[in-house]
């Protein structure tokens, strides 16, 4: 029978109520932690903590702080990434963003799709869906990008949008949920 972590990267229901999980998360927790408490002039380039935690991640990336991921190691970043303060990646999938991409502050990217019968909820059944950012894309302060999304290059979000479907490249939307500008 699979491990809760084995269902999770295949994107199976699984739940994340379980102690292997728990103890990944913890991992993140503390890498997190200790980018959030660098002094400033140690996060000019992607601090050695995240650098650790995420899978990859290319040169001249700079993550702003606060920031927050649920395990870091789903997280793949192109080269010259810049993720503004305030950010919250839940990677429980693959979450991969491209060269020269630029989030906004208080964006999120969300992988965790909760189940929708109640009592399974309630238990932590949920199923991790990987998003994917393409190169050059541009991100508004307070976007939300939800699980199983991709961003084609040079998409622009605009800031307080709520993206539940994949975007063309070079497409711009706004809105809640997020439609063509």
């Amino acid at each position: 029978m699979p491990t809760e972590r084995e269902k999770m990267d295949a994107r199976d229901w699984y739940t994340c109520l379980d102690d292997t999980l728990e103890e990944l998360r913890m991992v993140a927790l503390n890498a997190v932690h200790a980018h959030n408490h660098l002094p400033p002039s140690e996060r000019r380039t992607l601090s050695v903590p995240l650098r650790g935690l995420f899978a990859d991640a290319g040169k001249d990336c700079l993550i702003e702080a606060p920031f927050h991921c649920s395990y870091g190691r789903n997280i793949h970043l192109g080269t010259e990434v810049f993720i503004n303060s305030g950010c919250v990646i839940l990677d429980s999938a693959p979450v991969r963003i491209g060269d020269g991409t630029m989030i906004g502050t208080g964006a999120q990217i969300l992988c965790a799709d909760h189940h929708r019968d109640p009592v399974k909820r309630r238990a932590g059944i949920e199923r991790a869906l990987p998003v994917t950012i393409g190169a050059d894309v541009w991100i508004g302060a307070g976007a939300i990008i939800m699980p199983g999304v991709t961003l084609k290059d040079r998409v622009i979000v605009g800031a307080g949008a709520v993206v539940t479907k994949d975007v063309s490249q070079g497409e711009t939307v706004v809105g809640v949920p997020a439609r063509p500008a």
